[in-house]
């Protein structure tokens, strides 16, 4: 009840910044006392700024999820099990949000960073890389935390065959966390969501996004953790997800070509508007509540390196959707990102530029 009083009020505020409480009251039919009430919380969580109750500027993609050290190894010869195998190791900046926003900013989006990391060498490394091109104003250092970590073990190909994840800090984000970094949330032009944060934090963000209208992404980390997602995907823009994540969600297996529309499908059925659903080197499909459908195949490549691949997909297609691409064109920009970065041994490559995406995009849908 009182979000729907919030909300009326927000209506007459953005018709007349200047109305004063009294007319808003008049205007409204709820009392001057409660009024000051709406109005004192609504400046505090961000949705206006003062007097004269100016909303604020929409501004950027907000990324809220991990933030990690990546660490790779990548087997020299063919893998051999229950021996020593030779592998070349690197260490990079990772997170699904983290990459997502760096990628972001390198393509000229101006992008936020909502996370946590340890108060430790890795933690300080890698806000130092990230900040020349996010803005990590709203990522804490914790003390007694150890920065989050993902270790892929890579065969002689590129191709990963285990992956490990210390992800523990991330327990430590609670809804209150949330709250004090709404004002930067509710005036980003589009939220991007992983599925790092624990289940009730996913929920709470997922819920307020709906309710006050702020396009929501959401991009899985991975199977397991797609189960901390609502069964209602009311309110989300974009669902962009590999198979594994989709069968998990849904329960269902995904065999065929049809299988992956029915997936895409039964995911707008839940509540989002446009859902992709990646296929590695097959491509994606995508699937819209607007009756578009269509099936998008990558460009003929040598791969390097498949890490990071998916976040680069993910940053090209909100890249394009900013631009006003309509869904099939997002994606094909989405599909030029990753291509680029699937040619690099870089999780986030420093290749992905708009002129290169624009030179890659050319090359492939002519």
């Amino acid at each position: 009840m009182n979000d729907d009083k919030e909300k009326l009020l927000l209506s007459y505020i953005e018709e007349n910044p200047f109305m004063t409480q009294q007319e808003l009251s008049d205007r409204s039919g709820i009392s001057r006392s409660a009024v000051s009430g709406y109005i004192s919380n609504l400046i505090k969580e961000g949705r206006i700024l003062g007097r004269a109750y100016v909303l604020p500027t929409k501004k950027g993609i907000t990324c809220i999820g991990g933030a990690n050290i990546d660490r790779k190894l990548q087997c020299e010869n063919s893998l051999l099990k229950g021996t020593s195998n030779p592998v070349k190791t690197s260490q990079t900046s990772g997170g699904v949000a983290r990459n997502i926003a760096e990628n972001l900013g390198r393509l000229g989006i101006d992008s936020n960073l909502v996370s946590v990391v340890g108060e430790d060498t890795e933690g300080k490394w890698l806000l130092n890389q990230t900040r020349p091109f996010v803005d990590i104003s709203s990522t804490q250092l914790l003390n007694n935390e150890t920065t989050g970590s993902y270790s892929a073990l890579l065969d002689e190909t590129g191709e990963m065959v285990y992956a490990l994840a210390d992800m523990n800090i991330y327990e430590s984000v609670d809804i209150g966390f949330i709250d004090k970094r709404w004002c930067t949330i509710a005036s980003s032009k589009m939220v991007l969501l992983d599925t790092n944060f624990p289940e009730e934090v996913i929920k709470y963000i997922i819920r307020r996004c709906q309710n006050e209208g702020i396009p929501l992404t959401i991009t899985p980390v991975s199977a397991p953790k797609i189960n901390k997602l609502p069964s209602s995907l009311e309110g989300v823009t974009w669902f962009i997800c590999n198979k594994g994540e989709a069968e998990a969600y849904l329960g269902m297996e995904i065999e065929k070509e049809g299988d992956y529309f029915k997936a895409a499908k039964a995911i707008t059925q839940r509540g989002a508007k446009r859902v992709v659903i990646t296929r590695g080197d097959r491509g994606l499909i995508y699937y819209t509540t607007y009756k578009e459908a269509s099936a998008i195949l990558p460009p003929k490549i040598d791969v390097v390196d498949v890490t990071g691949a998916g976040d680069a997909l993910v940053a090209g297609i909100l890249y394009g959707y900013m631009k006003g691409s309509d869904t099939e064109g997002a994606c094909r920009i989405g599909i030029a990102c990753s291509s680029i970065t699937l040619q690099s041994n870089r999780t986030v490559t420093p290749f992905l530029t708009q002129s290169k995406v624009q030179k890659e995009f050319s090359n492939h849908f002519k």
